[in-house]
C-alpha cells in the first residue's frame, strides 16, 4: 500500500500569520469557510491535482485510480448540492492509492465509510444521491472555486481552521 507523506505541525492559522505578504500578493489564498470535514485525517497537505465536473464523478474516479503520491485532489463540482461526487468507495480507493486528501466543491455521501477511511476530505455537504456517470469532466486544468484560483501543482493545506491554496510549498 502506498505511503502518504504527512506534514506535521502546519496549522493554517500559523501559515497565514507567517506568510501574510503572500496572502496580500495573492500567492496564498483561503477557500471560503463553507467546507465541512470528513475522513480520519483532520489535517492534510500536498501538491494539488484538479478535476472539473458537474454532477458526474467519472473523472474523479479515473484520477483517484492513479497513484496519489501524497497529492490532494481538488474537485470543482460547480458547488452543486443536488448529488454527491465522492463517497465511501472512492475514499477507500484514494487512501489505497496514496492520496493525502480530497477537497470537493460539492457533496459527498457514505459519510460513515468516509469517516472510517485514512484520508482527509472537505466538502460543502453530504447528499444521499449519487452522481451521474456520463464520462464527462476534465482534469489537470486551472479551476476556480468561489473566486479562488486553484491550479495543478499548487499546494493545498487543510485543517479544522480552513483550507489554503498556495502557489508554492510553504514548509
Amino acid at each position: 500500500m502506498p505511503q502518504t507523506p504527512t506534514i506535521p505541525g502546519l496549522a493554517t492559522t500559523d501559515l497565514c500569520d507567517a506568510h501574510e505578504e503572500r496572502l496580500n500578493a495573492g500567492e496564498l489564498r483561503v477557500l471560503h469557510p463553507a467546507f465541512k470535514p470528513f475522513g480520519k485525517r483532520a489535517r492534510f497537505a500536498g501538491p494539488v491535482a484538479t478535476v472539473r465536473c458537474f454532477e458526474d464523478n467519472s473523472m474523479v474516479r479515473a484520477v483517484l485510480e492513479t497513484p496519489g503520491d501524497g497529492r490532494v485532489l481538488v474537485v470543482d463540482g460547480g458547488g452543486s448540492l443536488r448529488c454527491a461526487l465522492f463517497g465511501g468507495n472512492l475514499a477507500r480507493l484514494a487512501g489505497d492509492n496514496g492520496w493525502a486528501g480530497v477537497v470537493v466543491n460539492g457533496c459527498v455521501r457514505d459519510v460513515a465509510e468516509i469517516n472510517a477511511s485514512d484520508i482527509g476530505v472537505r466538502a460543502l455537504a453530504a447528499h444521499p444521491r449519487r452522481s451521474d456517470r456520463r464520462g464527462s469532466g476534465s482534469q489537470g486544468r486551472v479551476v476556480e472555486i468561489a473566486g479562488v484560483r486553484v491550479a495543478p501543482g499548487d499546494w493545498c493545506y487543510a485543517d479544522d481552521d480552513g483550507i489554503l491554496i498556495s502557489d508554492h510549498r510553504l514548509d
